[in-house]
C-alpha cells in the first residue's frame, strides 16, 4: 500500500513544489510507482510536470467534488515518469464548495482509498496556508514532509505548523506524523543557514533529513521546460540532491515505526 506524504509549509517560497516534482521523479527513477497530487490552485506542480493546466478536461477539483473519478483525472508526466493528478484555478472554488459537503475534510482520503495499492508513494503538493485543501491533504496522509529554508522567519513559523499538525492528528487523523524536515535552498557560506540548521538538528534529531537541497540554478530553470531537474540536467547538484533524498526516504520506510510527533 502506498505511503502518502503531504509536502507542506504555511510559508510560501520554501521549495514545496520543487520538492514534490523532483522527489516524485527521483522515486520514479528508482522504479517506484509514484502519484503526484497538485493541490495548489496555482497549478505550478502541474506545469512543472509537463502538463498544461489550461487544457485540462478534469482536475483534482472535479475529483474532490465528485464530478469525476480518479482515473478520468490522472495524467502522465513524460519527463518525470510519474502519474499526476493536476490542478488549475478551478481548485480555488473548492474552498467554498467543500464547506457545504459532508465529510469535507476526508474527500481526498476517500478518493484515494481504492487506488493506494496501485502505488508505492503518493506525494501531495499543498498550498501555502492551512486551508480546507491543506486539511484534506493532511487527513489523507501518513506523514508530512516540511521543506524549509534555514532562515529566521522560517524557523519562527515552524512551531505553528508543528502545532497544527498535532491538532489535526489528535482530531482527524491519528496516523499523521512529521515524516521529516528538509533543508532547502541551503547555502553553507551563510552563517545564518548554518546556525538555523544546527537548531533544527538539536530540536528535531533524526526527523531532520541528512540530505540538504542546495541553491541550484538548474532546479530553478527546469520548471519552465516542464521537467524535473533529473530530466533537465541529471548531473546538476539539485538533481543529485533529490536522488539522495529519495534514497533516504525509501530507507526510512524500512525502519521500525518511530514516535509520531516531534515535541
Amino acid at each position: 500500500m502506498a505511503k502518502v506524504f503531504a509536502i507542506a509549509n504555511q510559508k510560501g517560497g520554501v521549495g514545496k513544489t520543487t520538492t514534490c516534482i523532483n522527489l516524485a521523479a527521483s522515486l520514479a527513477a528508482t522504479k517506484r510507482r509514484v502519484l503526484l497530487i497538485d493541490l495548489d490552485p496555482q497549478g505550478n506542480a502541474t506545469m512543472g510536470s509537463g502538463v498544461d493546466k489550461h487544457e485540462l478536461e478534469h482536475s483534482v477539483y472535479d475529483l474532490l467534488i465528485g464530478e469525476c473519478d480518479l482515473a478520468q483525472a490522472i495524467h502522465y508526466s513524460e519527463h518525470g515518469e510519474f502519474q499526476l493528478l493536476p490542478a488549475n484555478r478551478d481548485l480555488t472554488a473548492a474552498e467554498v464548495v467543500l464547506l457545504e459537503m459532508q465529510m469535507k475534510e476526508s474527500r481526498l482520503r476517500n478518493a484515494l482509498a481504492p487506488i493506494r495499492d496501485s502505488y508505492d508513494f503518493i506525494l501531495i503538493d499543498c498550498p501555502p496556508s492551512l486551508s480546507m485543501l491543506t486539511l484534506n491533504a493532511l487527513v489523507a496522509s501518513d506523514g508530512v514532509i516540511i521543506p524549509m529554508q534555514c532562515e529566521y522567519y522560517a524557523l519562527e513559523g515552524l512551531s505553528d505548523l508543528v502545532d497544527n499538525i498535532k491538532r489535526i492528528a489528535a482530531r482527524l487523523n491519528p496516523e499523521l506524523r512529521i515524516e521529516g524536515l528538509l533543508r532547502t535552498m541551503f547555502d553553507p557560506r551563510l552563517s545564518l543557514n548554518n546556525e538555523v540548521s544546527a537548531q533544527l538538528k538539536e530540536h528535531f534529531g533524526d526527523q531532520l533529513y541528512d540530505t540538504v537541497i542546495p541553491r541550484n540554478i538548474r532546479l530553478a530553470e527546469a520548471p519552465s521546460y516542464g521537467m524535473p531537474a533529473l530530466a533537465y540536467d541529471k548531473q546538476s547538484r539539485g538533481a543529485q540532491a533529490y536522488l539522495a533524498l529519495a534514497g533516504e526516504l525509501v530507507r526510512r520506510q524500512r525502519r521500525p515505526s518511530r514516535t509520531a510527533q516531534a515535541t
